[in-house]
């Protein structure tokens, strides 16, 4: 099933968006915005679940049937800035179970270099949502990619808030049945791999680490 491109557009989260932006908003505030706007984006990627039990309970007033989510997506994070948005998703999400991949793009070397993976158990066939701010050249967007169906999982949703319009091509072309949810497309990459105008390094403002 080939994949989707989906533009989460809301007038809030325009306003939010701007204030990450900004070089002047402190790290506290940027993360905190980073979990509102998270919380925004899992709403949008379970739009169109179809997975329900449908159970018998008693209101206050009288007995009726509700639905219950069964067999939930798990929620996995490119370390470190997709732990930004992680809270947040699982705070939507909180039956969800949770993956961890650690692989970054060397700058020097001009690949991609994996350090941790943790997946849950019993993950195969099962929806990912995969958090990461950003979407730039997209090398470990595509290396998590391949590391996630190695563990034949089933549908993988990506949530990020930026991408530039050559990782989505990319992401794409290695791997068309993917879902990407985005508030942005930004047309350029300077040539240290970085979105412009773009927000900075996610995980430096979220962690102030430089």
């Amino acid at each position: 099933m080939k994949g989707k491109l989906i533009h989460v557009e809301h007038p809030l989260l325009k306003h939010k968006l701007g204030y990450l932006r900004d070089k002047r908003t402190e790290s506290n505030d940027f993360r905190e915005i980073v979990k509102e706007i998270s919380r925004i984006l899992a709403y949008e990627v379970m739009r169109d679940w179809k997975e329900f039990d449908h159970v018998d309970i008693e209101t206050p007033i009288a007995k009726t049937k509700i639905d219950r989510i069964i067999n939930p997506p798990i929620v996995a994070s490119i370390m470190r800035a997709g732990n930004g948005m992680l809270d947040a998703v699982l705070s939507m999400l909180p039956f969800a179970s949770v993956g961890h991949i650690g692989i970054y793009r060397d700058k020097f070397i001009h690949t991609t270099v994996e350090y941790y993976i943790k997946m849950p158990l019993n993950c195969k066939g099962k929806t990912v949502l995969l958090c990461d701010p950003l979407l730039a050249t997209g090398d470990t967007m595509i290396a998590s990619l391949d590391r996630l169906k190695n563990y034949e999982v089933g549908k993988i949703k990506i949530l990020c808030i930026l991408a530039s319009d050559i990782g989505l091509k990319r992401v794409q072309e290695f791997h068309p049945d993917v879902d990407i949810y985005y508030l942005n497309i930004e047309n350029e990459l300077n040539d240290q791999g970085y979105l412009v105008p773009g927000l900075g390094d996610a995980g430096d403002r979220l962690y102030q680490t430089k």
